[in-house]
């Protein structure tokens, strides 16, 4: 389940390809990828922290299929490769995880589980769609079938968060705002922003921003290596370099030199599903 942001420094080689993403199926998801990995060998990978949860649907070399739900991560992990054939990724929009799933999103972050495992009957028949679906009809499956299927959540509060969500999304010389002026900005009290964010994102406002705002540091330093680390914090909205490396260490677990250059923790067997009754505990 890769992406560009989660292969290891040195693996160039994992490429995700953008789908297009039809119109129909914009108030449950916000992007889509496929990754093709025919003849790489497998090799360890990170999976940095990521604020979306994801509908993936993996073919592993052998054939055997898999749709699964993989919630939000809250900080970086390092595995072991396995070898797949392709696997194309879902982002589930802000407020999707309801009405697609059953469940808050807050129920989702350090999660993995089988889409049919969730309790919503969209969740259930979606599974039996996309098990039977070659990559290439994953997404005009889901856009024939899904919108007859699943009615929008409530428009003003889809709005009202992805406003917050952009906000907090801030990576590009701008610090995000503080809840208390964001909740100001957006005329709600602040425990209606927390409990807007752990509804419909799975995050704290503050923890959604400190992952956007490594991963926004993830993309910039690959797209210009010879950026100081000075001039990558200040692009980035951190208040020096030392606040970056700060942010940087605590989510990835390793600096962002480290990193960079391949110096990674020793890789660990990818985890197993999580159990159908299993909760993830606090803060991922």
């Amino acid at each position: 389940m890769s992406t560009p942001y989660e292969t290891k420094p040195a693996a160039d080689s994992l490429i995700e390809e953008p789908l297009v993403l039809p119109a129909a199926l914009s108030p449950w998801f916000a992007r889509a990828g496929l990754t093709a990995v025919d003849g790489i060998p497998a090799g360890p990978f990170a999976q940095v922290p990521d604020t979306a949860a994801k509908v993936v649907v993996r073919i592993e070399e052998n054939g055997r299929r898999d749709v699964l739900v993989v919630g939000p991560r809250t900080r970086a992990s390092y595995h072991a490769g396995k070898r797949l054939a392709s696997c194309v990724q879902l982002r589930l929009g802000p407020g999707a995880a309801r009405p697609l799933l059953g469940v808050p999103a807050v129920d989702l972050v350090g999660v993995v589980r089988r889409l049919g495992d969730f309790p919503a009957d969209t969740a259930r028949l979606l599974a039996g769609e996309l098990l039977s679906s070659e990559p290439e009809e994953v997404v005009p499956r889901l856009a024939r079938v899904l919108p007859g299927r699943l009615a929008p959540a409530d428009p003003a509060r889809v709005r009202l968060l992805r406003a917050a969500v952009r906000a907090m999304s801030t990576g590009t010389g701008r610090v995000p705002p503080g809840v208390g002026e964001l909740a100001g900005r957006l005329s709600v009290s602040e425990r209606q922003l927390r409990n807007l964010f752990a509804e419909g994102v799975g995050l704290s406002p503050k923890h959604y921003a400190r992952i956007a705002r490594v991963r926004h540091v993830l993309t910039r330093a690959r797209h210009a290596p010879d950026t100081s680390w000075a001039q990558l914090a200040a692009a980035t909205g951190y208040y020096d370099q030392s606040h970056l490396t700060a942010d940087f260490r605590t989510l990835m677990g390793v600096p962002p030199t480290s990193f960079f250059t391949g110096r990674l923790p020793a890789a660990q067997p990818c985890r197993a599903l999580t159990s159908r009754s299993a909760r993830p505990a606090p803060g991922g």
